[in-house]
């Protein structure tokens, strides 16, 4: 009995050491990150060593970085296709709900970070156009004196201009996102840069709106990527992030799950030949914070007035920050 009870506090003694350290290697970094280089990056040589998820599997942060970014390589052709027949279309519903709450004005300029395929981009340039067309509509049809979009002028005479910026860490996906401007037209206010969203490749307080659709669960290290996204906002920005989140009705979770689990790997091996990276996808979700959660580190990150709507039920959530 004596010596049973001598291998249980030595492993006891062993797990409290383990939860010691790990606290104390998580207060280090997020001090850093807070009050290290203005840019607000936190970078650490010991990746190979820090664990996180792949699904539900437990890797080292290099190793997830590398297979999220094979897993986008893989699905990014059919990537569109996947995700109509998964969601049967309700995709494009959110999306148009985030551009919606967003209501963005002529002028503005987006940083569409994981945003590969263009839609939340697209969608964002067709917005700022349909206000501008209607404002001049509206100005003609009263007789009005110039409004401000008119009145606002670059030095070259011409009406200030949206612009976005699509960033996606993943060659494949910015690949097909062109493919679509190009066949919609799209000529003008728009690139395509090539970027991790924990380290972003532009400079301090560049855009007025940020936004991430179903990607920031794919990053390794979500603390520093809200950081960024709050670094190369300009005061008054706005952080906006769609994800799936936590289903609030226990019926509806219990359909989801089955789903899920049961169905959208089987959509991944017939229409894109790839079941593991959609089994990927299911596990992925269940791994991600839930929706107060999300909102406790967005708040952690330095933004302000956070919220967050929930969308059929919670499977999708829509958060918004502001940067003071």
């Amino acid at each position: 009995m004596s010596a049973s009870m001598r291998q249980l506090v030595r492993q006891l003694a062993r797990l409290s050491h383990r939860k010691l350290t790990s606290t104390v290697t998580g207060v280090s970094c997020r001090s850093a990150c807070r009050w290290g280089t203005s840019s607000g990056r936190c970078f650490s040589d010991a990746a190979e060593d820090r664990s996180t998820h792949f699904g539900f599997e437990t890797v080292s942060e290099a190793e997830k970085a590398k297979r999220v970014y094979k897993v986008f390589e893989n699905v990014a052709q059919k990537y569109d296709v996947m995700n109509d027949a998964m969601s049967l279309g309700v995709h494009r519903l959110w999306k148009d709900m985030l551009l919606h709450v967003m209501h963005p004005q002529p002028g503005a300029r987006l940083l569409d970070v994981a945003g590969g395929t263009g839609d939340i981009t697209f969608r964002f340039l067709d917005y700022v156009r349909y206000q501008m067309e209607r404002q001049k509509r509206r100005d003609a049809l009263s007789g009005q004196s110039p409004s401000w979009q008119d009145v606002s002028e670059t030095s070259e005479g011409r009406p200030q201009e949206s612009s976005a910026v699509v960033c996606d860490i993943n060659k494949e996906m910015l690949k097909v996102g062109k493919q679509k401007a190009d066949s919609m037209g799209i000529v003008s206010g728009l690139s395509w840069v090539v970027g991790d969203a924990e380290e972003l490749p532009f400079d301090d307080d560049q855009f007025d709106i940020y936004t991430i659709a179903f990607g920031i669960r794919n990053v390794t290290r979500i603390d520093q990527a809200l950081q960024e996204a709050l670094r190369v906002l300009k005061p008054g920005g706005r952080f906006m992030c769609l994800e799936f989140s936590k289903v609030t009705n226990p019926v509806l979770a219990r359909l989801y799950d089955a789903y899920s689990f049961q169905v959208i790997p089987v959509l991944g091996e017939v229409i894109a030949g790839d079941w593991k990276s959609y089994q990927y996808l299911v596990e992925s979700i269940r791994k991600f914070p839930d929706q107060e959660e999300f909102k406790g580190l967005i708040e952690d990150a330095g933004f302000c007035c956070v919220q967050h709507y929930n969308l059929t039920g919670g499977v999708v959530a829509l958060h918004s920050g502001f940067k003071l």
